[in-house]
């Protein structure tokens, strides 16, 4: 490994996996520490846990079998916190009252660090009448909109980002609206949109049919299911969502088919799951598992591979019972049917060990040989786990066996299943494994391709200082050590060089033998035509995927990930420059800007702002805002203020919003009349000077919007619009009225007399 992708290993060791105590002393000494902490725990619910505790940690040892993050972080260390990664929610009741009982749930379940899916479909459409309250219902994307807010602010309160799905039929009457709602760039941002695709409705499509758009029953508009179709993936090309589900071949694939019915996924997508269904997550590295890489005898040992798996699935199982839940129903959910999600990483690397090019035929079929290894290894383990320590709870022999997953299977694997039943209904999973494998030494992530064979990436030293290293794929690495600076082989190709249907192939490949689902990102160039994009949709459908998520770089959500060819280094790896979106921008030594004074009425002070600009892409664009006064009744706000806006400019991207924010801030004693136009508070003029300055400088066009975003979605009270009233105190809504005699708030009820 090189020095500094271990030294990115041990970061991210450090900053999501040690042990600590509350005041940031380590308890894990070493990476060895956390394997055997790790180990104990899982080994702890054996009747013989030493033996166990060695077995375990053989194979977490050396990055072999890799538990998801929340196992890895949370086992032994005696917190209340859950192990598992993925959950879909109990269905949303089409009340009020279940509605917001549900929400509650999703806070609790988010409080504990759980990713979670919903079905919204069960929510009644935009327009439909309530009975009893003579009211029109506000249809599923309002209530989304609420449930993102509490995302936001669950999120407020923690370090990790909140994760979610939301699902929808293809004939929910509100489906158009879903389809296009992240077109505002600023909507719904804390989920993963995906529309849940029926065979009926592909069917309509091929045939370009009419297609019924349905609740309860009652068929209220009737639309060209080619047209749909079409705006789905249009919506896709432009904005990178919804992706789409094809949730008949979901539940019809299911081993659980004869007790449960799924609508819903966890927000990566590798987990179809019921109503309070709960998944854990692993990977078997199969990077580590290639003996005499690159040489012309390269194999991927397949006795380890079968030894590994059993291990893993044992690991897996007993998390089940060691782990806490957020919600007693996810608890008997997951105790019942005893799901995990064992998967791989370091697909990619494998493949180009053994000299095989990603997304070739060849590669795909053995892709294929591999996961069915595993599949038949952790069905056996299973089973043997069955005769130990029993089924799960809602095991029915002759229904499981049916199944078309188990139906496909050897004559080992089915004749164990029926002498001794299973362990676990439902067993292999491929999720997205991006800090577990940077934390492997760099392996490719799940079975996605490399992304780029090298790139440099930002570290913050100890004293604070940043250095710019060169961050190298695991097999270049291996390549590097034993080859030295010769040029990389032919079959070394990367995400930026794929065709997105060699993307699909793998996929499909993959998913013959995965039970559950994958997390997989169908990287798009640019310049793809809208035609050839559509056809990955197709592509994907016909060649047996569970679903299909793209991603083509575009104005909306720009480029998660930015690749800027640099020289070529000796070893012709390439090299390249990659952009997080949570890196902030390096400061040049000196940048241009402007300063501005405003002279607020009830203050006795001018305020100066000061915007400097940096220039990127050949375009000024803000970095850096300082706000001053001699008013030291500012002071605090104001370094506060300096500090978030400035830091939101580092971070890049379309920082525009920032403007309309400030801007929507009102006063509730009231605001002033400034040069003509009534600015509601302090803050609000302050966005007015931004707003002003990223005019000037062409970042935004007249409104507040970069040109690019033709959907402005701010109805706050502008700078220049007259107030529509006294503000209201409690919610702050410009709706305060007289009734019989109070001051009454007509948004919120806010009720004050005399």
């Amino acid at each position: 490994m090189s020095r500094f992708s271990a030294q990115i290993a041990e970061q991210i060791w450090d900053m999501k996996y040690r042990f600590k105590s509350p005041d940031g002393a380590a308890l894990d000494v070493t990476v060895e520490d956390s394997w055997r902490r790790v180990a104990t725990a899982l080994a702890s619910v054996e009747d013989d846990p030493e033996i166990w505790q060695e077995k375990f940690y053989n194979a977490l040892k050396d990055f072999k079998f890799l538990p998801a993050g929340r196992i890895l972080a949370g086992a032994g260390t005696g917190r209340s916190v859950t192990l598992f990664n993925c959950f879909v929610m109990g269905t949303v009741p089409d009340s009020m009252g279940g509605i917001f009982d549900s929400l509650r749930e999703a806070a609790l379940t988010m409080q504990q660090g759980g990713g979670i899916g919903y079905d919204f479909s069960t929510i009644r459409p935009k327009g439909a009448g309530v009975k009893g309250v003579a009211a029109d219902a506000s249809g599923p994307l309002s209530f989304m909109d609420v449930w993102d807010s509490m995302c936001r602010t669950i999120m407020s309160a923690g370090s990790r980002r909140g994760a979610m799905m939301a699902t929808l039929r293809c004939d929910h009457p509100d489906i158009e609206a879903f389809i296009e709602a992240k077109r505002d760039p600023q909507r719904l941002r804390m989920f993963n949109l995906s529309v849940l695709i029926t065979d009926d409705f592909m069917a309509a499509v091929k045939a370009d049919e009419k297609w019924p758009l349905v609740f309860a029953g009652e068929t209220l508009k009737t639309v060209s299911a080619r047209v749909l179709w079409d705006r789905i993936t249009r919506s896709t090309f432009e904005f990178a969502e919804p992706g789409v589900i094809f949730i008949d071949r979901i539940n019809q694939l299911n081993n659980l088919q004869y007790c449960e019915t799924i609508a819903a996924t966890n927000p990566c997508g590798e987990q179809p799951l019921p109503p309070y269904g709960a998944c854990l997550l692993g990977s078997i590295n199969l990077a580590k598992l290639v003996e005499n890489p690159f040489e012309a005898s390269a194999f991927l040992n397949e006795i380890t591979l079968a030894e590994l798996t059993k291990t893993a699935v044992c690991m897996m199982d007993n998390v089940v019972d060691i782990s806490k839940f957020p919600l007693e129903e996810q608890r008997l959910e997951a105790k019942s049917k005893r799901r995990i999600g064992l998967g791989v990483t370091g697909l990619a690397d494998a493949l180009l060990m053994i000299g095989l090019r990603y997304g070739s035929d060849e590669a795909a079929a053995q892709t294929e040989v591999w996961l069915k290894q595993i599949a038949h290894a952790a069905y056996l383990a299973s089973s043997d786990l069955a005769a130990q320590k029993g089924v799960f709870p809602l095991f029915d022999k002759d229904a499981f066996l049916a199944s078309p997953t188990v139906l496909a299977m050897d004559d080992e694997v089915r004749d164990a299943i029926a002498a001794n039943g299973i362990r676990n209904a439902l067993l292999t999973s491929i999720a997205p494994t991006g800090t577990i494998s940077l934390y492997a030494g760099n392996v490719s992530s799940g079975i996605e391709p490399v992304f780029a064979y090298s790139y440099t990436r930002k570290v913050l030293q100890k004293d604070g200082s940043q250095t710019t290293e060169e961050v190298v794929d695991y097999a270049v690495q291996l390549w590097r050590q034993k080859f030295g600076d010769a040029p990389l082989p032919e079959h070394f190709v990367d995400a930026q060089t794929l065709a997105p249907l060699d993307h699909v192939r793998m996929q499909a490949a993959a998913q013959k033998w995965i039970d559950s689902s994958i997390s997989k990102t169908i990287n798009c160039p640019e310049d793809i035509s809208f035609s050839d994009f559509k056809e990955v949709y197709v592509c994907a459908w016909d060649s047996g995927c569970k679903g299909c998520t793209t991603y083509r770089p575009n104005e909306v959500t720009g480029s998660v990930l930015s690749v800027t060819k640099i020289s070529e280094p000796k070893s012709s790896a390439r090299s390249a420059d990659v952009v997080y979106i949570a890196e902030p921008l390096g400061r040049p030594e000196a940048l241009d800007g402007q300063t501005y004074k405003i002279k607020w009425p009830e203050s006795e002070h001018a305020i100066y702002i000061t915007i400097n600009d940096v220039m990127m892409n050949d375009r000024r664009r803000p970095f850096e805002v300082f706000i001053n006064s001699k008013n030291m009744e500012h002071f605090a706000w104001s370094v506060g203020l300096t500090r978030m806006i400035s830091a939101v400019f580092r971070r890049g991207g379309d920082v525009s919003f920032v403007v309309e924010e400030l801007k929507a801030v009102f006063d509730p004693r009231g605001g002033a009349w400034m040069e003509g136009k009534y600015v509601p508070s302090i803050l609000a003029a302050i966005g007015a000077i931004i707003e002003r300055h990223m005019i000037a400088t062409g970042f935004i066009e007249e409104g507040g919007y970069l040109k690019s975003d033709p959907h402005p979605n701010a109805e706050a009270i502008a700078v220049g619009e007259r107030p529509r009233g006294a503000a209201c105190p409690n919610c702050g809504q410009f709706s305060l009225q007289m009734v019989e005699g109070c001051r009454t708030c007509l948004d919120c009820g806010y009720s004050k007399c005399g």
